[in-house]
């Protein structure tokens, strides 16, 4: 059960070990693009091609659907980066449910993890299989895979790097549970309430950056958010996306959130203790690109 890129590495690597994938679960078809022509999901891609059947339930608790659902009789399902299941369809399969979730759970529960353990500067992140149960991301914990978040690391490397980390670290779950050799893990049992950092949806207003934070904030935030949904600032009235940055530290000699520029190589804003200098960014109305080319087209003062 899944739905983007993320989920078809686990699918991939299910099937190439040799493991029966009986069916896939994902999104309905959504219209998208200029022509809003029906776009199919990754994991739907993918099963279509290696010959899997596909179920798309608007409502999981369409009576067609679970019937479906249980016409194929499978011994373990698989969640990875799906939605949240109603107990009649987690409940299902004998040896349970289990969830691939893109965290050291229970630290940054929520829908999105990545995103929020670079926004805070975390170090290192992970990947955690568990059980499902009735609060989201509560379950008791099967295994966990870490990967190391380096300092320039964005959302999308992270993202690719934990696809492929909870990929095996899936394969090694499955492993486990028909070998009868697991041992789960309450999450209360591991942290207290108190010292949990959660990681609940971006909105747009989360994206926009204020320059009156340290360096640091605003440049893990940035990595955080890149490449999607992208961080945010205004210029000269318009909307610039920022994707990668470095920093400078020191007192800036313009106002915070000034600009510093010499037209051609550097484009910087004043933040509280120092700079951060814009390496590749998106104005309003134009594509991604790296800032000396956004320079060498771009009239500060034009209307």
């Amino acid at each position: 059960m899944g739905t983007p890129d993320f989920a078809v590495a686990s699918l991939k690597a299910l099937i190439d070990a040799g493991e029966e994938v009986v069916a896939v679960v994902t999104v309905p078809d959504k219209p998208a693009g200029r022509g809003q022509k029906l776009h199919e999901s990754a994991v739907k891609q993918f099963a279509v091609t290696h010959q899997i059947p596909v179920l798309q339930p608007v409502k999981l608790r369409d009576e067609a659907f679970l019937d479906a659902l249980r016409g194929f009789k499978a011994d373990l399902q698989v969640v990875v980066a799906f939605r949240m299941l109603p107990e009649v369809v987690w409940s299902m399969p004998p040896m349970g449910t289990i969830n691939v979730h893109g965290s050291l759970l229970p630290q940054y529960r929520g829908a999105a993890p990545i995103n929020h353990a670079i926004i805070n500067g975390e170090k290192k992140t992970g990947v955690t299989t568990f059980l499902l149960q009735h609060e989201i991301d509560t379950g008791n914990i099967l295994f966990k895979g870490e990967v190391d978040i380096d300092e320039y690391d964005t959302a999308g490397v992270i993202h690719d790097r934990l696809m492929h980390k909870g990929a095996a670290v899936l394969l090694e779950t499955v492993r486990a549970i028909r070998n009868g050799d697991i041992r789960p893990i309450p999450q209360d049992s591991i942290v207290n309430e108190n010292e949990l950092k959660h990681a609940p949806k971006i909105f747009k207003e989360d994206c926009e950056i204020n320059w009156n934070g340290p360096v640091d904030t605003i440049f893990n935030l940035i990595r955080g958010l890149s490449p999607y949904p992208a961080a945010f600032t205004h210029l000269e009235g318009k909307v610039l996306k920022i994707y990668e940055t470095e920093k400078k530290m020191g007192t800036p000699v313009v106002a915070i959130g000034q600009v510093e520029t010499d037209g051609k190589s550097y484009l910087k804003f004043a933040a509280q203790d120092g700079y951060i200098s814009v390496k590749t960014l998106q104005i309003e109305g134009k594509k991604r690109m790296q800032v000396d080319e956004f320079l060498r087209g771009y009239r500060f003062g034009a209307s």
